[in-house]
């Protein structure tokens, strides 16, 4: 290590701390894990108050807090468009440039999170729900049944592992993976509470009032004794047309199962969205050639979550109702 330049912030900490208690170079060289020679410069720059060489940057501090207010306006810019907007204001650099100091703001190309759009309604709503159940116990979280649908897909092309190969070998059959326009699917309905999950359900059509009806009948009722016995529970829906249907409505008076009034567009609320979450990360790895074979994977991989990570993510209602209160209704991270 011979330039002053590869030395970390750590590094000269412990040169000048050691520096200034009278140790050698070859002490402090030992105890920095460096080259006598680095912590000899090192010193020597220090003492004659030399700045760092290096060529002159091209952009003053005015031009980058211009590059910054217009990546902040709009940060679903490319690097391409955002470089023409900031030449365009005068600056001269390159593109290079641009992308460099951009990553040394602080800016990071990433996917973005996707968050429910809530009008000003729906918002008052969500905070006045989030208001009158933030005393909530962990009595009455048990006994809520919280359930949803998911849509999984045959995993092609950019989910799963990266592939070693040498130069030449991108066509090698070994080395390719197969990817397809519109990859088979199935639609999920499955329930959980703090004891666990029910059974899953597969649904062979679109879901109206009549198919969802069975699904209580064949799928959540079996779930209620499973996971209830003879106690008194509460089920937790969305608002989809099917669940909020007169007829859907009806069926729960007849059956005397009270439903939790629910917010719109709130998954960030529902705990089995995560966990829907922590089924779909454990089969990134799977590799299902048809419908029926995803099925069974699912299945199985839905056998595996145990109640202790059910009761864990009811657990976390607190705060996002917590969350949503000082969102003042808006979407969280949940």
């Amino acid at each position: 290590m011979g330039k002053t330049s590869d030395l970390t912030a750590v590094q000269k900490t412990i040169i000048d701390t050691l520096h200034k208690e009278g140790k050698t170079q070859k002490v402090i060289a030992k105890e920095a894990g460096c080259s006598q020679s680095s912590v000899s410069k090192h010193i020597n720059r220090q003492a004659k108050g030399r700045k760092k060489c290096g060529r002159k940057k091209c952009t003053s501090s005015r031009d980058n807090r211009t590059l910054q207010r217009i990546v902040m306006t709009n940060p679903f810019k490319n690097v391409g468009e955002i470089h023409k907007e900031w030449t365009a204001a005068g600056v001269s650099a390159s593109r290079t440039t641009t992308r460099r100091l951009m990553k040394d703001m602080g800016f990071r190309c990433r996917i973005p999170c996707v968050k429910p759009l809530l009008n000003m309604k729906q918002r008052k709503k969500r905070l006045a729900w989030a208001k009158d159940k933030k005393d909530w116990t962990d009595a009455e979280r048990s006994k809520v049944m919280f359930s949803d649908e998911s849509k999984f897909c045959i995993s092609f092309g950019n989910q799963g592992p990266r592939v070693w190969r040498k130069s030449g070998e991108a066509q090698n059959p070994r080395c390719m993976r197969s990817s397809v326009k519109f990859p088979p699917s199935v639609m999920v309905w499955g329930a959980m509470s703090s004891a666990g999950v029910g059974p899953l359900c597969f649904l062979r059509s679109r879901v109206n009032a009549a198919v969802y009806q069975e699904v209580l009948e064949h799928f959540m009722l079996p779930a209620a004794d499973q996971l209830y016995g003879d106690a008194d529970f509460t089920f937790q829906q969305d608002l989809a047309p099917a669940h909020s249907a007169k007829t859907t409505s009806t069926w729960f008076k007849d059956h005397g199962i009270p439903v939790l009034d629910w917010p719109a567009n709130s998954p960030d609320l529902n705990p089995i969205e995560n966990l829907w979450g922590i089924v779909k990360r454990r089969m990134q790895y799977a590799r299902p050639n048809n419908a029926e074979e995803l099925k069974t994977t699912i299945r199985a991989t839905w056998a595996l979550i145990t109640p202790e990570q059910c009761h864990r993510l009811i657990e976390s209602m607190p705060r996002r109702i917590t969350a949503v209160i000082e969102a003042k209704g808006a979407p969280t991270k949940y």
